[in-house]
C-alpha cells in the first residue's frame, strides 16, 4: 500500500492561521480531582509518560512538507521529553477555585512551542480543600472539542485498564521528502481524475454546498449586527468565570419548552449579555451567537484534528425566559444541516483564503457579524479517576481571537453542566456580573 502521512486538515491549518501561540490559539480543561495522597511531579511523569503512548499526537509534532510536497504533517518528535509539558505548581491563597481559574488563565497565556508537541500538563495543590488541579491545555490545531474530551479520556484510569499493553515503536521514522512529494502527487491526480460520471460529481458538489449554506444560514444569513461593546480587539490577556448547574434540570427546562440542552444555554446567555449590556447602558434585543457543529459524534485518541462546522444563528435576548428557549429551539431545528459541519466546505477556503492574503487578522478584528461564540461539549456521565483519584469536576476552556470579547463553552460531566465564560478583563472587567446574570438565567426558579 502506498505510504499516506497524517496530513493537517484544512480545518488545522485554519486553526492554525487564527492563532497565535498564545491564548488566542489554546483551548483545554481544568480537572479538578478530590482530596488524596497528593500526585507529586514524579508521580506525574510517571502517569502521563504511560497514558500518552494510547494518544500518539501527544509525542507529535506539525512538520512543514519541503516545497511541492503537500500540507504539513504530524510525525512523532525524536527529542520528546515529557520534562517539557508536565510541571507543578501551587494555588497562591486562598486556594479556592478562583484562584485555581486565575492560575489557569495565566496559563493559557504562556507559548507552546511549534518546535515540540503542542501541549502542555499543569498540576495544581494547595486547594483550600485538600484536592489538587491538572489544567490540561493544548494547541487547537491538535484538536477540537470533541478530540479534547477524547484526550481527557484516553488518560484516565479507566481508559488504561482497557487498553492494551502493546505500543508502537517510538519515533516511527519520519517520511521521507520522496515519500511525501508521491503522496502530494497521488492526492491531485485523485482530485483531477474521474471519481465517476461528470453529472455525478456536479451532484455531489452542489449537495455540498447546499447543505454548507444551510448551516451557515441558508437564505437568511446572519447580518452585520450594531455596535456594541461586545466587539472590541482582545489582548492577550484572559479571565475564566464557570457557572455550575445540574444536567437534569437544565434538560427538563429544555424539553418543557419544546427545546434542548444547548437551546437552553444559548438562551441564558443571551439573556446573561443583555443583562450585561443594559448595565453598560446599551440595549440589546437579539444575539448573534455562532455555534460549533462537530461533523463527528464521538472521537478517538487516535483521530485527533478538527472536524467542525459553524451555525450562526440570532436568536432573542428579550422577553420571557420561556419564549426565548421556545424561539431559540425553532431558530436551531430550521439551521441544522442533514450532514453535520457541512459548512466547513465553504468557510474554512475562505479564512485560508484571508490567511494567505494577509488580512485575516484585519477581518477578525473590524467584523460586525458574530458577537459571541457558545460551544456545548458532551463530557462523561461517570466519574473519572486519574492516579486512582476521583475527578470530581471538569471545566472546559474554550478560545477566542479576533473582536469577540467573550465566549462561552459548556460541558456535562457527571450530572452537572458547568458553562465557562472565557473573557479579555480589559474588555470585560465587568466579567463577574456576567457570571453572576448567567447563573440567574438558569436558576431553578425558572423550572
Amino acid at each position: 500500500m502506498p505510504f499516506s502521512p497524517d496530513r493537517a486538515s484544512a480545518a488545522d491549518l485554519m486553526q492554525a492561521a487564527t492563532g497565535d501561540g498564545r491564548a488566542a490559539g489554546h483551548i483545554g480543561a481544568v480537572l479538578v480531582l478530590d482530596a488524596g495522597p497528593g500526585v507529586s511531579v514524579a508521580g506525574a511523569r510517571r502517569v502521563l509518560g504511560e497514558r500518552i503512548r494510547a494518544v500518539p499526537r501527544l509525542r507529535q509534532r506539525l512538520y512543514r512538507a519541503p516545497p511541492g510536497c503537500g500540507r504539513p504533517y504530524w510525525a512523532d518528535d525524536p527529542a520528546f521529553d515529557i520534562d517539557n509539558h508536565v510541571r507543578q505548581l501551587r494555588c497562591p491563597p486562598p486556594g479556592d477555585e478562583r484562584a485555581l481559574l486565575d492560575l489557569a488563565a495565566a496559563q493559557l497565556g504562556e507559548p507552546l512551542p511549534r518546535s515540540r508537541p503542542l501541549w502542555s500538563a499543569t498540576f495544581v495543590t494547595g486547594l483550600a480543600d485538600g484536592g489538587t488541579g491538572l489544567l490540561f491545555i493544548m494547541d487547537h490545531v491538535l484538536a477540537d472539542g470533541i478530540a479534547g474530551i477524547a484526550v481527557l479520556g484516553a488518560l484516565a484510569d479507566q481508559a488504561a485498564e482497557t487498553a492494551g499493553t502493546r505500543a508502537s515503536p517510538f519515533p516511527a521514522p519520519a517520511p521521507r521528502t520522496r515519500e511525501l512529494a508521491a503522496d502530494a502527487w497521488r492526492g491531485r491526480l485523485r482530485r483531477a481524475g474521474p471519481t465517476g460520471s461528470g453529472a455525478s460529481r456536479q451532484r455531489r458538489g452542489l449537495r455540498q454546498i447546499r447543505e454548507g449554506w444551510a448551516e451557515l444560514g441558508g437564505a437568511r444569513p446572519p447580518r452585520r449586527r450594531p455596535v456594541t461593546s461586545l466587539n472590541r480587539p482582545v489582548g492577550p490577556r484572559r479571565r475564566l468565570d464557570v457557572v455550575a448547574v445540574d444536567l437534569t434540570a437544565v434538560r427538563d427546562l429544555g424539553h418543557a419548552h419544546g427545546g434542548t440542552v444547548n437551546d437552553v444555554i444559548l438562551a441564558a446567555v443571551a439573556g446573561a449579555l443583555r443583562t450585561l449590556l443594559a448595565a453598560r447602558g446599551e440595549q440589546l434585543g437579539e444575539v448573534t451567537i455562532t455555534v460549533p457543529v462537530a461533523a463527528r459524534r464521538a472521537a478517538g485518541a487516535d483521530e485527533l484534528g478538527n472536524q467542525i462546522g459553524i451555525m450562526p444563528v440570532t436568536v432573542p435576548a428579550t422577553g420571557d425566559f420561556g419564549y426565548r428557549v421556545t424561539r431559540t429551539a425553532e431558530i436551531t431545528r430550521t439551521g441544522k444541516s442533514q450532514a453535520r459541519g457541512a459548512s466547513a466546505a465553504l468557510f474554512v477556503p475562505a479564512f485560508l483564503l484571508l490567511a494567505r492574503s494577509g488580512l485575516l487578522r484585519w477581518f477578525t478584528n473590524h467584523q460586525r457579524v458574530v458577537q459571541t461564540f457558545v460551544t456545548n461539549l458532551r463530557g462523561p456521565e461517570d466519574p473519572l479517576m486519574f492516579g486512582g483519584i476521583t475527578v470530581r469536576a471538569l471545566i472546559a476552556i474554550p478560545s477566542t481571537t479576533g473582536n469577540v470579547t467573550v465566549t462561552f463553552a459548556a460541558v456535562s460531566y457527571a450530572g452537572m453542566l458547568r458553562i465557562t465564560i472565557l473573557s479579555d478583563p480589559a474588555c470585560t472587567p465587568d466579567a463577574a456580573a456576567l457570571a453572576a446574570a448567567l447563573g440567574r438565567e438558569l436558576s431553578p426558579r425558572r423550572s
